[in-house]
């Protein structure tokens, strides 16, 4: 096995490239893909659900986190399906030679159908239109397509309403007698699965356990069942049926601070986010920083310039809050995020800060560094945020590409 630090596939994003390399490099800020910690959460969620499938979903460039290279880790780890949101993602997927059961979810009318039924692709149906279009599609193809049926079982996103499911289930059996389409799957999503006790998670599965029973006393034969996302296949085993979809927790960020951290579920954060400090100078009392001067220097200090802002994903809504390891110690964005750039007040002290010093805004914590977690409170919002918003001017620095089994 190579070099567990080595940068070992040369990456473009937007002008920056990465090549192959012995160390980090020193660029302008980077975002380190930690594979090795990939596949062993990956691994730590099969055991928490051992009687089910595990499907890694890789949807918005795996979370920020890089589509492929991902998915080729999970896979390694023993995941045996993908599952993207749009059609677009799972062709890349399978532009990227990845063979393995890939499912997709958000459709519009006028999708590109047929082009995923040639690509092998598992679709989604939640309604008589789609139904319509994906058999038009089959036909032309000269094969069947391969359906998940999708209930709405109380989300109030995507997915057949109780009411219009024996419609729906009706004409999928006709499609199947007629040999367009192959149901291989039922399916719902739960809506407070991160938030423990909560009632919708019974009423929710009471009523999949109904809807799929009628979809199967009616004919249907399903390769697999699945409700359960990330938060479920931690904490619901109920849920776990023949497949579990986990996104946010591959990555190692923990779904929902009340359910645990990461470390309580055996998980690792996989990126780590950092920069290098492009500026140090020394203001005098009473100095304006950022734009609309939100922040002013109480007395005579050394600011930091970081070079990464909004147009990176940093969120303009931690101006004045975000934190960031500079120097050993904990820092806070001093007055506003810009657009390329955001700036920290090192104190008095901050003297012993250099120009290429780095900046660690979030990663696992092991060297003290803030968490996403830590951004997410700072910013109003989730992790599953902070990590997705990372912009594509951010090179991604795979580590351990290299499987560890």
């Amino acid at each position: 096995m190579r070099n567990r630090t080595t940068v070992a596939r040369a990456l473009s994003y937007g002008s920056e490239t990465l090549g192959a390399m012995s160390q980090t490099p020193p660029l302008r800020a980077r975002a380190e893909i930690d594979l090795a910690a990939l596949r062993a959460n990956v691994r730590a969620l099969r055991a928490r659900a051992p009687r089910a499938a595990l499907m890694a979903v890789v949807k918005s460039d795996a979370y920020g986190h890089g589509i492929v290279p991902c998915a080729k880790a999970a896979l390694e780890a023993g995941a045996t399906w993908l599952g993207t949101a749009t059609p677009h993602e799972a062709l890349t997927l399978r532009a990227a030679g990845i063979q393995a059961r890939v499912m997709c979810w958000l459709w519009t009318p006028g999708g590109p159908w047929r082009e995923a039924i040639e690509a092998d692709l598992d679709m989604s149906v939640s309604g008589l239109w789609a139904l319509r279009e994906v058999t038009a599609a089959a036909r032309e193809a000269g094969r069947p397509a391969r359906i998940h049926l999708k209930c709405d079982t109380g989300l109030g996103r995507n997915g057949c309403q109780p009411a219009d499911w024996p419609e729906l289930v009706a004409a999928a059996l006709a499609a199947e007698a007629e040999g367009t389409v192959e149901v291989t799957g039922l399916w719902s999503h739960l809506a407070c699965a991160d938030e423990p006790g909560h009632p919708s998670i019974t009423a929710q599965l009471d009523l999949f356990r109904d809807l799929v029973a009628y979809a199967e006393k009616a004919g249907i034969t399903p390769e697999v069942r699945h409700i359960a996302n990330s938060p479920a296949t931690l904490t619901l085993p109920e849920t776990h049926f023949d497949l579990v979809r986990t996104g946010i927790a591959i990555y190692g960020v923990s779904p929902s601070p009340e359910l645990g951290t990461p470390a309580d579920f055996g998980l690792r954060p996989v990126m780590t986010l950092a920069a290098s400090v492009a500026l140090v100078k020394q203001v005098p009392a009473g100095h304006g920083v950022s734009y609309g001067h939100h922040y002013v220097t109480a007395e005579e200090t050394t600011l930091g310039l970081v070079p990464l802002g909004y147009a990176d994903g940093i969120p303009r809504h931690a101006s004045g809050r975000g934190p960031v390891l500079v120097g050993g110690k904990w820092r806070r964005v001093a007055g506003r995020v810009a657009m390329d750039q955001f700036v920290v007040d090192l104190g008095p002290d901050g003297g012993a800060v250099a120009e290429g010093t780095e900046a660690l805004l979030f990663g696992p914590g092991d060297r003290g560094e803030p968490t996403a977690e830590d951004w997410a409170q700072a910013a109003g919002t989730i992790a599953y945020e902070i990590v997705t918003r990372i912009g594509t001017r951010v090179p991604r620095v795979y580590l351990n590409e290299d499987s560890d089994e």
